[in-house]
């Protein structure tokens, strides 16, 4: 440290001394030591420390063999060791080689042999050279006899035991341990810094039994979020009960009726004068209870109000429901999943002038049956504070062509209730998001998203559906159904949205996140980010290179009762759509929303 001068620990200085002496092993010194070191005074508070070295000569690797391998080739152990002839010798490289998550040991240990072990000896030393001989021990394979869960206290065993991939009778494999703790983490039940899990071999029979050990915590959220438009003020309070019990709720005796896993989302979002909205989503994550087959259910209604005229109020309405249905795929692998949605909008425009291009009449009813597919892959490792894995999804929304089956023969004639009884469209989506570790505990998140807005007939594009960039995502002219609100830090809420409106976007996210916190209580972290992106109108106005930019820091807390609340400081290096200037800072503050 430049800037602060260090104190003399005993116990850290002869820490120290190995860590030197650790370092010039790696390097290929195998010989190095320290032959001695002195201590003497430099003043009233200062010493001196001086450290005699003998570092002797520089090693490489010669020749590698094997022995006692009888279940893989040689040629397949020496890959996954994967040191060739001439390399520095490195003792721990070698051994992160053989014992490491992804070493030679991995292949034994997901195959069920547990009783594996691999000595690696040095055989022969010539000169400068190193030969290494791996004794190879493979055992016998253990069979899995007992899995046992403890500490899951509100949580019942079922949903534990579905989550499980090493199962009583099977060969005992590392791999299967991993994922299993990776799907316990992505419940968001359990504390994913406090699970444990502890195999009991019994050698004398060739089995072993698997302790998952877990730590109940609470994901259950009353967020209460606030969006603001520049104008208006949305506040919104939201329920979500992530573990809950409909079967219990009505039997008796089993109260409070949580454990299953279900999830029940209720939303309500206001402004006295002007919006209001309701919605209700109910999941049961295990349809049938044998197979994950993901069940959504939901509905939801609201109601946009607009001065007309400085004197006429305005109105739009807005009711739907959907239901869909997620199941868990087996190739390319279980990684990967599938959702299908069925869902049905009514709009109803009473003396309401609708912004934008597209001439709308005041008067207008307006009906959407649409069908969505999400094909996706998420090995994503947590919820709260990913560090590894990603997620990534392509989606189709689209609706019938009414206009082909109706056949007009001139569809410019028709009038505007007729056009827009039935909407259409066909609406095309890609995201992406990965985590990479770079450092300790500091995560980068990489984004990638983009969305086109496509039409069957170009007298009958939607004038309901679209995107709307730039802000916290949070709402623009409060929330409409149809309409994406795409957040990009740095500008003002739909900022970047084009005056004819947004059918096709692209935007792409660098985050660096830090954690500050991370306990049971709260986790916090700080970041900084950078962001590019842009919206066009026409597909044939997009232009990769055509993108806004903003930079900036920002930091998360989240806490199990409240959810995800953030502040971000951005600045947008460009100007907005109509703007001279470049948008510049821009604070953004959300309660219950993620970037």
């Amino acid at each position: 440290n430049l800037l602060k001068r260090s104190k003399y620990i005993p116990e850290k200085f002869e820490e120290d001394k190995k860590k030197l002496i650790g370092k010039y092993k790696k390097k290929g010194f195998r010989d190095a030591e320290i032959i001695r070191d002195s201590i003497y005074s430099a003043g009233k508070k200062s010493i001196y420390l001086d450290i005699y070295l003998k570092e002797g000569k520089k090693y490489y690797f010669r020749d590698i063999s094997f022995v006692g391998n009888t279940k893989y080739k040689t040629e397949i152990l020496s890959k996954m060791v994967g040191i060739k002839k001439g390399d520095v010798y490195d003792e721990e490289l070698l051994n992160e080689r053989i014992f490491g998550m992804e070493g030679m040991s991995s292949i034994y240990l997901d195959n069920g042999y547990l009783f594996f072990n691999a000595e690696p000896v040095e055989k022969n030393i010539e000169n400068d050279s190193i030969d290494v001989e791996i004794r190879i021990y493979e055992g016998r394979q253990a069979i899995i006899n007992r899995v046992i869960v403890e500490g899951n206290t509100k949580t019942k065993d079922k949903v534990v035991l579905r989550e499980i991939r090493s199962l009583p009778g099977e060969l005992f494999s590392r791999a299967d341990i991993i994922r299993t703790q990776r799907e316990l983490a992505q419940l968001g039940f359990f504390d994913p810094e406090k699970m444990g899990v502890e195999p009991k071999p019994h050698p004398e029979d060739g089995t072993v039994d698997i302790v998952y050990k877990l730590e109940e915590k609470s994901n259950d959220q009353v967020e209460l979020s606030g969006g603001w438009s520049g104008k208006y003020v949305v506040i919104s309070s939201r329920l979500h009960l992530n573990n809950l019990s409909l079967h219990d709720l009505f039997t008796k005796g089993e109260w409070p009726p949580f454990g299953d896993a279900q999830s029940l989302i209720l939303n309500v979002s206001i402004n006295p004068e002007y919006y209001d909205m309701e919605s209700i989503t109910f999941t049961e994550p295990w349809l049938g209870g044998k197979k994950p087959n993901a069940l959504s259910v939901s509905a939801y209604r609201s109601k946009n109000s607009r001065i007309q005229n400085n004197s006429l109020k305005g109105t739009m309405r807005v009711m739907g429901a959907s239901v869909g249905l997620q199941r868990r795929m087996v190739w390319p692998d279980d990684y990967f999943t599938i959702y299908n949605e069925l869902s049905y909008r009514h709009y109803k425009l009473d003396n309401y002038q609708m912004s934008g291009y597209y001439a709308v009449p005041t008067d207008l009813q307006a009906n959407n049956i649409s069908f969505s597919t999400v094909i996706g892959r998420n090995s994503v490792d947590q919820r709260i504070y990913p560090t590894s894995g990603s997620s990534i999804s392509v989606g189709l929304e689209l609706t019938p062509p009414y206009s082909y089956i109706k056949n007009y023969e001139d569809p410019s004639t028709l009038d505007a209730k007729t056009r827009y009884k039935w909407i259409e469209y066909h609406k095309w989506t890609f995201k992406t998001e990965l985590y990479t570790s770079i450092a300790p505990k500091l995560v980068l998140q990489t984004k990638i998203n983009c969305g086109i807005l496509g039409y069957y007939n170009t007298y009958f594009r939607s004038p309901f559906e679209g995107y709307e960039l730039g802000g916290d995502g949070m709402s623009y002219n409060f929330y409409s159904y149809g309409v994406e609100n795409i957040p990009m830090r740095g500008y003002e809420p739909n900022a970047l949205t084009p005056t004819r409106g947004g059918n096709i976007y692209d935007k792409i996210t660098l985050e660096l996140r830090y954690p500050l916190v991370v306990s049971q209580a709260a986790t916090i972290y700080g970041l900084i980010f950078a962001e590019a992106g842009n919206a066009w109108s026409e597909l044939k106005q997009f232009n990769p290179y055509d993108i806004k930019r903003s930079t900036g820091a920002g930091i998360r807390l989240f806490l199990p009762m409240m959810g995800l609340i953030g502040f971000d400081y951005g600045y947008g290096f460009d100007n907005a759509y109509g703007g001279l200037q470049p948008s510049g800072w821009q604070p953004h503050i959300t309660l219950g929303q993620q970037f």
